[in-house]
């Protein structure tokens, strides 16, 4: 089961199987994209959804997509 986030009426998946671990994510929109207590976790309310797409489009593995 990928980890899928709803609010925004966004939903953005990741593959965990895929990622590379580059860290773009986190770093272009940490209080979108972080680790909590181990798990990664996507809070798609915390942002704008144009700057969600412009980070999951630098993602180098396409680990992340919007559904």
């Amino acid at each position: 089961a990928l980890p899928i986030c709803e609010e925004n009426d966004m939903k953005v998946s990741w593959d965990e199987s895929v990622c590379i671990h580059a860290g773009k994510c986190v770093q272009g929109a940490p209080e979108v994209f972080k680790v909590e207590d181990g798990k990664f976790v996507i809070d798609t309310s915390a942002s704008s959804e144009d700057k969600i797409t412009d980070v999951v489009s630098e993602c180098p593995s396409g680990a992340l997509k919007i559904e």
